[in-house]
């Protein structure tokens, strides 16, 4: 027959292990959540930009074209092509700079998850 006090020990810990589980599973919720604002924000941010990026090269493009039509109407539509290729590169650029400013998802689970094997190792 087991003691009380050897009971009452694994009901400590396993109390102690669905805690912490329970924490670790709240803060993953809220992270998911985090993540998931953000993703919605930066669609909408992006889908804008394209939108207004698209509308603006449109009629910049129609206008120098027109400006251009009677003298030098091949060279203005290659100079506009190359001038947007150009953007594009620096687009990807800039945009992939942005992707690796922001933080990996997920983060601070990781990091509870670790301090937690580091206290379980550090006990032994």
């Amino acid at each position: 027959m087991e003691s009380p006090s050897l009971l009452n020990s694994l009901r400590g810990f396993a109390d102690g292990l669905v805690g912490s589980a329970h924490d670790r599973l709240e803060l993953l919720a809220v992270e998911l959540q985090e993540e998931k604002y953000r993703l919605i924000q930066v669609f909408i941010w992006i889908s804008a930009m394209v939108l207004l990026a698209v509308l603006g090269l449109v009629f910049i493009s129609f206008a120098v074209v027109l400006f251009f039509w009677d003298t030098a109407r091949l060279a203005a539509v290659c100079g506009l092509a190359v001038a947007y290729v150009l953007a594009f590169i620096a687009s990807i650029i800039g945009f992939r700079r942005c992707l690796k400013s922001h933080p990996k998802p997920f983060a601070a689970t990781v990091a509870e998850f670790q301090e937690d094997r580091t206290c379980i190792r550090a006990e032994h």
